[in-house]
């Protein structure tokens, strides 16, 4: 089973940035790395006039794009996927990270700025750490850009090893 941990927070307090730290920090470790992006709302995932996107509007269900050291799926569904069946589907990484999915019962890492909100989104029971420019009681607490200090705890208490 390939651990998995939520990385949550208010709308532009900075996941997308931290989940980029993330990655570079283990991926300088050797670790192998999946991310999963929630979006609320249906977004384009194929460039418009591009091969694939023309095979998708033709009515494909599955489009694959295969190309050297790259692969690509863009699947059709008719309701939106639960966390756990996206992640049945994905193989040979040591961690998957997923942005979004605060409602999901994963492992969470908050993202809290303290000019953009005033309260965490998440119960402090459900957080495994929170990364903040201010201190919370009763949840670890990593600096925005401590990337490395919260590997080395996800590491240690995920019990990650890199492959």
């Amino acid at each position: 089973m390939i651990p998995v941990i939520s990385v949550v927070g208010y709308s532009n307090s900075g996941k997308t940035t931290f989940v980029v730290k993330l990655i570079k920090e283990f991926k300088k470790r050797g670790f192998k790395i999946a991310t999963i992006k929630h979006h609320h709302k249906n977004i384009e995932m194929d460039a418009p006039g591009k091969d694939t996107w023309k095979h998708a509007r033709a009515g494909a269900d599955t489009v694959v794009l295969a190309c050297p050291g790259q692969l690509g799926i863009f699947e059709k569904s008719s309701r939106e996927l639960s966390l756990d069946e996206i992640v049945s589907r994905i193989s040979g990484v040591d961690l998957i990270i997923t942005e979004g999915y605060k409602k999901e019962d994963k492992p969470k890492i908050e993202v809290f700025r303290s000019e953009v909100h005033t309260s965490l989104i998440s119960p402090p029971k459900e957080l495994l750490a929170v990364a903040s420019d201010t201190h919370f009681p009763d949840v670890p607490v990593f600096g925005l850009d401590d990337a490395p200090g919260l590997v080395d705890f996800l590491s240690e208490k995920l019990s990650l090893r890199s492959r």
